[in-house]
């Protein structure tokens, strides 16, 4: 992907997870100043074991599967969106992970 596509999903994955947690929430998430980190993993597999965790957890989440219209496949996983949650639930899952 290129770097727009990589924002871009990663913007439809922070906007799909944050849909997924109530408004309460997602108003505490936003007055403590919206806090998002990008992380990057080595392949598909270990996305899937992070979202077979997460899902585990119970953890606020949103699993993007591009539409297919410009650079991929339809239905190819591009990113994960986790949260906002509770960070230390978060980073039991995701502390080892790199920044992009």
């Amino acid at each position: 992907m290129g770097k727009g596509k990589t924002i871009s999903q990663a913007l439809h994955a922070a906007i799909g997870s944050l849909r997924t947690v109530d408004n309460l929430i997602a108003e505490r998430w936003e007055d403590e100043g919206s806090k998002k980190i990008i992380l990057k993993v080595k392949d598909i597999d270990e996305l899937k074991g992070i979202y077979k965790k997460v899902k585990d957890a119970k953890l606020p989440h949103f699993l993007v599967k591009d539409a297919g219209l410009t650079q991929l496949k339809q239905g190819t996983i591009t990113a994960l969106g986790i949260g906002p949650g509770e960070e230390k639930r978060i980073n039991k899952i995701t502390g080892k992970l790199k920044l992009l």
